[in-house]
């Protein structure tokens, strides 16, 4: 897509990008929130700003279509951030999950993995 985002509609794609991307930012959402509504412009704009292919992804989860993935991860709120590196969930600025349209942990939390995305892609790419 252009927006940078990547579309989840299965289990199996998100195995598939957390196994093929080294860090992910996941927004678990469902169409009818009005929140999750409110923070997709901004999160697509740190998708186009931040993505590099196969270091760092942002992908957006409907809760409703991909239920299998939301329940794993205990989703209950929507919209909720989730961090992913090499296929596990972490931590970042010290929180493993970001609950609600919170734009200023959300841009925080995008721009410190857009950093690190940044130095392990230029790292490869000197090796």
């Amino acid at each position: 897509m252009s927006d940078g985002v990547k579309h989840i509609n299965s289990a199996q794609e998100f195995a598939t990008l957390l196994s093929t991307t080294q860090y992910v930012v996941a927004d678990f959402y469902a169409d009818w929130c009005g929140p999750c509504k409110a923070i997709a412009p901004m999160y697509a704009q740190f998708a186009k700003t931040f993505s590099i292919p196969n270091f760092l992804a942002f992908a957006k989860i409907n809760v409703d279509s991909v239920q299998q993935v939301a329940q794993h991860y205990r989703v209950s709120a929507m919209p909720t951030f989730l961090f992913f590196k090499n296929g596990k969930q972490v931590a970042v600025n010290g929180s493993v999950m970001i609950q609600g349209a919170d734009a200023n942990s959300l841009r925080a939390a995008a721009e410190k993995m857009g950093r690190l995305a940044k130095e392990k892609a230029a790292a490869a790419g000197s090796s």
